[in-house]
């Protein structure tokens, strides 16, 4: 393991898929626009151009291979082939686990004991592709409280495994929104409005800037906003406030009605018929907490 290879390893756990087929083996990486401009009114694709020819210099040469770029309206999807006997094909698929999808890839154990820089920057990868920091991304409602997402979808074994390498380098989680019906439709509202489905959302995890500058971004127009924003967030917030795992913070639960989807089969089975008032509980029940 070295930095590059995590931070590839990240990428392909965010937003990868991995088609084996008899001889080889396709990788490819997805860099979604979520705007086409951005806060300031720039153009997203100009900014991920550029930034693809720095993330080409660290990937081609250690997969000894030229990638290949295609760009789409609203992503721009990194690609290579390689043979299935090649050693880089055989240690991504076993960092991944049994996935071939980022839907249902998991970190294999490995990862949580490699180095600090080498964690950081796996999670630099998994910002590139499943990472947004917009301006409207606050918390509290004060317009300086500025925080990063994480959008997990379908995927809830990674947010989990996301937060615990987030604590492994010292990073708190502000806090995680779950796509589950106890939070995304606590009172039952779009329920009862005959929208039964409408918590089935991606999973957000929330991450304060100022928080987040030890890990940053590839990508350069995320970059620049997480070094505006933070700037601003500090302005307001006392770092001190900040950095606080929700394990050292009074938590405040309200108590939420029981939801008829509690029981979806959409649900993992681990918690399928389980009720939560808190994302606290719920993390700490999927294995994330001190």
């Amino acid at each position: 393991m070295n930095i590059e290879m995590a931070y590839l390893t990240g990428l392909v756990l965010g937003n990868g898929e991995v088609q084996q087929g008899p001889t080889n083996t396709t990788v490819s990486i997805e860099i979604p626009y979520k705007n086409l401009y951005t806060d300031d009114l720039k153009d997203v694709a100009v900014y991920v151009k550029a930034s693809v020819v720095d993330i080409r210099s660290i990937l081609e040469p250690l997969i000894g291979h030229v990638l290949t770029i295609t760009e789409n309206a609203h992503s721009t999807l990194l690609t290579f082939v390689k043979s299935n006997s090649e050693y880089i094909v055989r240690e991504i698929l076993r960092l991944i686990g049994c996935g071939r999808h980022h839907s249902t890839m998991r970190m294999n154990a490995e990862l949580f004991s490699i180095t600090p820089d080498e964690k950081r920057s796996l999670l630099r990868g998994i910002g590139d592709v499943t990472g947004y920091i917009r301006k409207s991304n606050i918390a509290f409602g004060k317009d300086c409280a500025h925080r990063v997402y994480f959008e997990i979808p379908a995927n809830w074994h990674m947010v989990v495994d996301i937060a615990n390498m987030l604590k492994d380098v010292d990073i708190p989680i502000q806090t995680i929104d779950f796509g589950h019906p106890n939070f995304r439709d606590g009172h039952l509202v779009k329920y009862n409005a005959g929208k039964p489905n409408f918590w089935k959302k991606e999973h957000q995890i929330k991450i304060f800037a100022n928080e987040f500058m030890p890990i940053g971004f590839n990508i350069k127009h995320k970059q620049d906003a997480l070094e505006k924003y933070s700037e601003e967030l500090l302005e307001y917030l006392d770092p001190v406030k900040t950095h606080k795992f929700y394990w050292e913070k009074r938590i405040r639960k309200s108590i939420r009605p029981n939801h008829p989807c509690e029981n979806d089969p959409s649900l993992p089975r681990e918690i399928r018929g389980m009720h939560f008032n808190s994302w606290t509980e719920l993390a700490g029940f999927l294995g994330y907490g001190k």
